[in-house]
């Protein structure tokens, strides 16, 4: 538990000055979750089919067995979903970051070269998308290791930012001791980045991310419903951030996944987010890595 010291301060009421470029009040971060051919499946050794972030809503998952509607719920984000997503990203001029599950990515190399192509940043979300609580430590560090080489091989660059989601307690010591990360989004506390102290001592960035603004939550109860809901939640909390950035410019990680929004009833919703932002000018969306190196520079770690 040493290695994650719960920090209820954080900045308190004066928060750094971003200093963002150009000005921006509000550096937009978009994710693309690229998780599709990772999840769980007895193909793959799993006791059962995947259970989580489908849209059968509720259902158990199969215990000992293939789930063939969930399997082509899945199949959906990467065949199709990830196309639309891809397309309107594309007529935006908007840049992006993936949270790439390697073992998805080798199963679509085609979407990989398109990543590559389109520049986007292409970060690592652990070589399979599971629990890491429940994996042993040298299988999660071989796994680190498999993802980066994967996502390097495919993509023709490492990855220099981790977002596991389902973190075991050692997932952010086993990635700063990789040493050639900038940074990891495992952590959803603040609208600024922020330093920890690695396991070695070393300061290590953070660049939280986001369970509110993120489309997972049309696949939970009580989450959104429409496109309406979601375009609406953004533009408010964009609108918020844009407000407190007149003196203190935020950070906004906007949450995608291609079977989730990749959707024909749900894909406005990035296109209309990209408008309005667009409208209101005063914003800086940028890949992670960009916000990172960013950061490292102007807000150097005290030592």
């Amino acid at each position: 538990m040493s290695e994650h010291p719960r920090d209820l301060a954080g900045y308190g009421a004066q928060p750094p000055h971003a200093a963002w470029p150009g000005g921006a009040r509000v550096a937009v971060s978009l994710v693309l979750n690229y998780e599709e051919g990772g999840e769980h499946n007895v193909l793959e050794g799993d006791p059962a089919s995947e259970g989580f972030l489908h849209e059968l809503v509720g259902a158990p998952p199969v215990v000992g067995g293939r789930d063939l509607n969930v399997e082509s719920l899945f199949a959906y984000g990467a065949r199709a979903g990830f196309w639309r997503i891809h397309r309107t990203l594309a007529a935006h001029g908007a840049p992006l970051t993936v949270h790439a599950v390697a073992q998805a990515l080798e199963r679509n190399p085609d979407a990989a070269r398109a990543m590559a192509a389109a520049d986007w940043e292409v970060a690592s979300h652990g070589w399979r998308w599971i629990d890491y609580r429940h994996v042993p430590e040298e299988t999660e560090r071989a796994d680190i290791a498999r993802s980066i080489a994967t996502i390097e091989r495919l993509v023709g660059r490492r990855p220099v930012g981790w977002y596991t989601g389902r973190t075991s307690l050692r997932t952010r010591r086993l990635v700063a001791e990789d040493g050639g990360f900038l940074y990891d989004s495992d952590d959803y506390s603040d609208d600024l980045p922020f330093y920890v102290e690695a396991a070695d001592g070393h300061p290590h960035l953070v660049l939280p991310y986001s369970l509110d603004a993120n489309d997972f939550k049309f696949l939970i109860v009580h989450g959104f419903t429409t496109a309406g809901d979601m375009l609406s939640y953004l533009i408010d909390t964009f609108d918020t951030l844009y407000t407190e950035g007149a003196d203190r410019p935020r950070m906004m990680s906007v949450g995608l996944h291609c079977r989730i929004i990749g959707r024909p009833g749900r894909i406005r919703v990035l296109d209309g987010f990209l408008r309005h932002v667009a409208r209101c000018g005063g914003a800086w969306i940028a890949t992670r890595e960009q916000i990172a190196r960013h950061w490292l520079a102007t807000h150097p770690p005290l030592r």
